[in-house]
């Protein structure tokens, strides 16, 4: 067994994908300084989740949107809350990506050492089988602190390409081959991955490069583009110079920036 750096995968995606509509409804009932545990609680009494069980509900809330969501204080949360209601659905999904991505490395390494270059490979489609063989090379890539069963391996396959197919990457269904389905950043989601890194000290330069854009099938080059677009809206003024990118950026924190975003 190879051992790799990074972070380890784990298992915690079983515990749901996407969840895009759950997420919406728990940050509708989530208040800033709010635990999971209390977040867990309110959800259950609330009647908004009467198809779930109260331990899948706990495990909703504490494997999944805690992790994602309720990190540095409950920054993401209080932003995605900020926005729902006030962007388009699907803008709103492409943020709740980047969290589950960063929750879950194995997710933004498939997507982006698998989705794309397939993508980028002309074929029309993902299957299980492929996603066996990521998470396969990943065990034997000592990515996983212990090797998965056989029954593990074929569970999380799944949940990969399910997940994918929550936030609109392929086609929905209970299917072992989905459809690809190039998913193009949007303005709101791209001044907010911006913003976001530059806010947790990423430099100008380094910005471009990030590997969060690489969710989105974007390089370097095509981050400066998304940038000069952000430049025509208002969101920050982009000087380019040789190699140096320097980046005036027009708001002071993500509070404002959802502001803006919030008025379209």
């Amino acid at each position: 067994m190879i051992v790799t750096e990074g972070p380890l995968y784990t298992t915690q995606l079983q515990a749901g994908l996407g969840l895009v509509d759950e997420t919406k409804e728990l940050l509708d009932l989530w208040v800033a300084g709010m635990t999971a545990s209390q977040l867990h609680q309110l959800a259950l009494t609330s009647g908004r989740f009467p198809n779930v069980t109260a331990r899948r509900l706990r495990n909703i809330v504490s494997e999944c949107f805690a992790p994602r969501y309720l990190i540095s204080n409950g920054a993401p949360a209080q932003c995605l809350k900020q926005l729902s209601g006030s962007i388009p659905a699907a803008d709103l999904a492409q943020i709740m990506l980047i969290y589950t991505a960063r929750a879950n490395p194995i997710l933004g390494d498939f997507i982006r050492t698998v989705f794309w270059p397939r993508y980028a490979g002309g074929y029309a489609d993902i299957t299980n089988d492929d996603a066996r063989a990521f998470v396969e090379r990943a065990i034997d890539d000592g990515k996983t602190s212990i090797r998965w069963s056989e029954s593990t391996v074929r569970r999380i396959s799944a949940y990969l390409t399910g997940c994918c197919a929550d936030y609109g990457l392929l086609s929905g269904g209970s299917r072992s081959a989905r459809r690809i389905h190039p998913l193009r950043i949007s303005s709101v989601a791209s001044a907010y991955l911006a913003y976001d890194l530059h806010l947790a000290g990423v430099g100008d330069n380094a910005l471009l490069s990030h590997p969060d854009w690489q969710l989105f099938g974007l390089a370097k080059d095509d981050v400066l583009d998304e940038l000069k677009r952000l430049s025509l809206k208002g969101h920050l003024i982009v000087q380019v110079a040789g190699d140096v990118v320097r980046i005036s950026w027009k708001q002071s924190n993500m509070q404002e920036l959802c502001d803006v975003l919030t008025q379209g």
